[in-house]
């Protein structure tokens, strides 16, 4: 099992803590986590674009002008692509780009991800993270103390205190142990994760 030290809010290792090698040590699959990638941001799209097509365009019932004898080009509508107005060609038409991945490759996808982050030391654990208020700059300075800037930081309950204070800070995510997914664990550079969040983790994906 994989061992990483355990930090307090100043910044301070206070422990060790075993990492159950069943989420935190499997072998990496690539290719399910570019999967589960690209579910998440094709699931995202809104798929309206919409563009008229030439037999969607008003006007140009009638053939311009006579087929032969004129000295132009044959015409058979001023809505044809190749006129201003016309048509669009391939237009693009509304559609749902999102499509399914089953829960097991879900699961190994999130399990890749999270074993990237501790293989490359991006995964800090908190003994806690508690604040009495609100407050940006408290938040700010616990991600000094942990020399991170760029954080995803996962919390086992909803702490309201934690979650407002870190709204406010560009590339900073707060995020519960029920709503990490593999696209925001690869976007930030460091995983934060307090202690009771790493237990939860590993009760529900082991």
């Amino acid at each position: 099992m994989a061992n990483v030290s355990v930090y307090n809010m100043e910044g301070n290792e206070v422990g060790k803590m075993e990492l159950n090698d069943a989420i935190f040590g499997v072998e990496i699959n690539e290719h399910l986590v570019h999967m589960a990638v690209v579910q998440q941001l094709a699931n995202k799209r809104q798929g309206t674009q919409k563009a008229k097509t030439r037999s969607e365009v008003s006007g140009g019932g009638r053939k311009p002008w006579r087929q032969k004898g004129t000295g132009h080009a044959r015409q058979g509508s001023i809505r044809a692509p190749q006129w201003t107005g016309g048509g669009v060609v391939f237009a693009p038409t509304p559609r749902d780009y999102s499509f399914k991945l089953n829960k097991k490759e879900k699961r190994a996808a999130l399990k890749s991800a999270l074993t990237s982050k501790v293989q490359e030391n991006k995964f800090i654990v908190l003994d806690e993270l508690k604040m009495d208020e609100v407050k940006t700059k408290k938040f700010a300075a616990v991600l000094g103390n942990l020399n991170v800037n760029k954080a995803l930081v996962v919390l086992n309950d909803n702490d309201q205190n934690v979650v407002l204070s870190a709204r406010n800070i560009p590339d900073v995510k707060t995020a519960l142990t029920n709503t990490i997914n593999v696209y925001d664990i690869l976007k930030y550079n460091t995983v934060i994760v307090t202690k009771a969040a790493v237990e939860t983790i590993e009760e529900v994906y082991a």
